[in-house]
């Protein structure tokens, strides 16, 4: 889907004159059509995710209902101490444990492989997120986020260099559903709870009653 400048100022929650400086100034992913910027919207989450952006979760309202973190946390599961001595082991045991069938799991990891081959996941601080622009579409399925705390910290190639501790692989039955969940995982690592509920590795029930506490102030009935 591609973005207007007024719809992507309203995803990215900056002014309009905000989002032309950054398009001058070449710091944002954007395609010229008819001598107008246009953003495609996977791409733009992946760059906001990247950058540490708030997410405005306005734009998919009328996408149907909006699953909670909580719900996704529940549903994907949270793990410590998961092993992997680098990247691509690592990655084998964060797909042993999402909540998928077992024939599904080497092509899921294949996917993650070569996805990270392109480009890293890795988005800063600590934190990866596969799939950001590339979602794993289960259809039928629950929307899921595995969260998972690696035993060491693993070269990512991140933005900012530093290893990665944290992945959230998420899972949903939709594209809609990956890009409204991502909103959400979004504000959420923003909020200065939840954020440190991960930072400090809390235990399940403190980081989903983080989640929900989140959840209140944004989720819609």
């Amino acid at each position: 889907m591609k973005l207007t400048v007024r719809e992507a100022s309203r995803l990215l929650s900056v002014s309009e004159t905000e989002l032309y400086r950054w398009i001058e100034d070449g710091q944002i992913p954007f395609h010229v059509v008819n001598h107008q910027p246009l953003f495609n919207r996977e791409e733009l989450l992946e760059w906001a995710t990247q950058k540490h952006l708030p997410l405005s979760i306005e734009l998919f309202a009328d996408e149907g209902r909006m699953v909670p973190l909580a719900e996704a946390l529940e549903a994907g599961g949270i793990h410590h101490h998961v092993g992997g001595a680098d990247r691509d082991r690592a990655l084998a045991a964060v797909v042993s444990h999402l909540p998928i069938d077992d024939d599904d799991r080497d092509m899921v990891l294949h996917i993650m492989l070569a996805r990270e081959s392109q480009a890293s996941t890795g988005v800063g601080r600590g934190i990866a997120i596969p799939h950001v622009r590339a979602p794993l579409v289960f259809p039928g399925r629950a929307a899921a986020i595995t969260l998972c705390f690696l035993e060491h910290a693993v070269p990512f190639g991140a933005i900012d260099g530093a290893p990665v501790t944290t992945v959230f692989a998420m899972m949903t039955p939709t594209i809609h559903g990956h890009l409204q969940l991502l909103s959400r995982l979004s504000l959420a690592l923003h909020d200065p709870g939840f954020k440190a509920a991960i930072e400090r590795r809390a235990d399940r029930e403190a980081i989903l009653a983080e989640a929900r506490r989140v959840d209140a102030a944004t989720v819609k009935p």
